[in-house]
């Protein structure tokens, strides 16, 4: 290469541009990663792929041996013998298909993980197996992928055009990757600082090389990428930044739990049968809508559920860590919260299989509850981690570790084992929020009531009549149905910004909340039981 370089100086630095688009179908078995094993790329690529490029490279070669003095320029199609030029041809559609298919499935992953994370406006993804779950399609985005394909073809009409387009793609993806790669030493594997730099020099500076010389072409085509990468970018930051704001305007005019608690009947507030699900994005305090809702419609369900969901930073997240539920005010209020969390690559439930569930989890931290405070004040603990008292909320609870069954024997192990989520996480950050876990011991820990006590068994009898009141209230509950209470958001700029945060947020971000999946969409809740309530929010 410095040989090359140092007999065809200028030529040759502008040469690389062309150079670089014998590689580039490598990337696509770095897409194929997500959709395959090791095993399967490797066999692949060793009996088929390589052996293919070293005949069509060899063949080539040895053409260009013989008919280098030739004045026309020679192609690769040239060099194939007259009998298997058709063949020849056919493989390459196919194969071109195939690394189309690469590239598809490897957007419709990016897209949907920036979805979870907040970064994309909400579009519809459809699982397409069962058993796994990273096989998905995205409708909108494969024919935004085929219109800006037919687009380019008829705008183009050159295949050295699209040539330097995709060659100026793939090398910014390698340099973008190269730099990202260089955090990673540093921030995960905690790796010296000096080791990063080198990685950084010594890759970066090729990549750059080859980088400069797809930009010499910057007017022949490579203008595409660079253009379609700011558009996706804008939307992208716009939508972020309207989020972050939105969920900053919930914390500030989130009610507290003393106006939640003096809700009853002196102020003629209601409790009518049914649970109410609240979705909301606050991990604490009582969010706006409610209280709006509340204030136009003066009544609430019987059990009352603030349901937070929320996409963790993780792939996965077990079941058994799904669920931090915890209580808003006493246990006679019927009030609780829970927070239920997503990774980025799991599957999110249907409405009706989610209802159960939820109420499953409700009933096990129930009977959790009601045997660790022995049928006590639940916000109130021994070790004085509880603030006490009605104006603060109890810390949640992961459930799903702990199976109960019936009523809880005089004696009650329990071993909470903490998996990948709670390991090394001792907060979860979504957006800018922080979900404080319980911390939950390693150790069993055991709980014993002594039954030669009489007082100690009247206790007893109190707290399993409390629980089973409270249990039954629950089911009671589900048979009157559940109305998902959702709020209905429009988002203005405030007087006095800029004109780029007005276009921002007053065309920007509403043109894509208008335009793409709703929340009750997305979160699959049937219009029959769905509760909107309108809220204007000014950032």
């Amino acid at each position: 290469m410095f040989q090359f370089l140092k007999k065809t100086r200028k030529d040759g630095w502008m040469s690389l541009g062309g150079i670089l688009l014998c590689i580039t179908g490598s990337e696509a078995m770095f897409a194929d990663l997500g959709h395959f094993s090791y095993t399967a790329i490797q066999i692949a690529f060793t009996f088929l792929v390589y052996p293919a490029l070293i005949l069509a490279y060899m063949g080539q070669a040895a053409y260009l041996s013989i008919h280098h003095d030739n004045s026309y320029q020679i192609s690769f199609y040239v060099s194939v013998p007259e009998t298997v030029r058709w063949p020849v041809l056919i493989i390459a559609i196919l194969a071109s298909v195939v690394g189309s298919q690469a590239i598809i499935s490897g957007t419709f992953s990016i897209i949907n993980q920036s979805q979870s994370l907040g970064c994309f406006p909400r579009v519809k993804v459809v699982h397409t197996s069962d058993k796994i779950h990273g096989q998905i399609y995205i409708p909108e985005i494969n024919w935004i992928l085929m219109i800006l394909c037919i687009a380019v073809t008829i705008g183009f009409r050159d295949t050295k055009h699209m040539g330097n387009a995709s060659g100026l793609a793939v090398m910014a993806v390698m340099l973008v990757t190269t730099c990202l790669t260089s955090l990673v030493i540093i921030l995960c594997w905690h790796k010296p600082p000096i080791v990063a730099l080198s990685f950084l020099l010594f890759f970066g500076s090729i990549e750059l090389l080859y980088f400069s010389a797809s930009l010499t072409k910057f007017r022949e085509g490579a203008w595409l990428p660079i253009l379609l990468a700011l558009f996706l970018m804008t939307i992208m930051y716009v939508w972020h930044y309207a989020t972050i704001k939105k969920y900053e305007f919930d914390l500030h005019n989130k009610v507290s739990l003393e106006w939640l608690l003096a809700l009853g009947p002196s102020l003629g507030i209601a409790r009518v049968p049914g649970i109410g699900l609240v979705f909301t994005d606050l991990t604490s305090g009582i969010p706006a809508n409610f209280s709006r809702f509340v204030t136009n419609l003066p009544a609430f369900h019987q059990v009352l559920v603030f349901v937070c969901v929320k996409s963790v930073p993780v792939p996965y997240v077990p079941p058994a860590e799904r669920y931090l539920v915890g209580r808003v005010g006493p246990a006679a209020h019927r009030s609780y919260r829970c927070i239920v969390r997503y990774g980025y690559r799991d599957v999110h439930q249907d409405v009706d299989s989610f209802e159960s569930e939820l109420v499953g989890r409700l009933a096990d931290f129930i009977r959790y509850d009601w045997v660790r405070t022995h049928g006590t004040d639940p916000c109130i603990e021994d070790d004085g981690s509880g603030s006490g008292g009605s104006s603060s909320e109890c810390r949640l609870t992961v459930i799903g570790n702990v199976a109960f069954s019936g009523t809880p024997a005089y004696e009650i192990e329990e071993s909470l084992q903490p998996a990948s989520v709670s390991i090394g996480f001792p907060t979860v950050e979504s957006v800018t929020d922080v979900i404080e876990m319980e911390p939950i011991s390693v150790t069993k820990r055991r709980v014993r009531f002594a039954i030669d006590d009489e007082s100690e068994t009247d206790t007893r009898s109190e707290t399993d009549v409390q629980l089973q009141e409270e249990l039954e209230e629950l089911w009671a509950a589900q048979q009157s149905g559940t109305a998902f209470i959702l709020g209905h958001s429009h988002v203005r700029a405030k007087q006095g910004s800029s004109l780029v945060k007005r276009l921002a947020i007053n065309v920007g971000y509403n043109f894509l909340r208008r335009n793409c999946r709703g929340p009750d969409v997305a979160l699959k809740v049937p219009p029959v039981s769905l509760l909107e309530v309108g809220m204007v929010y000014i950032v």
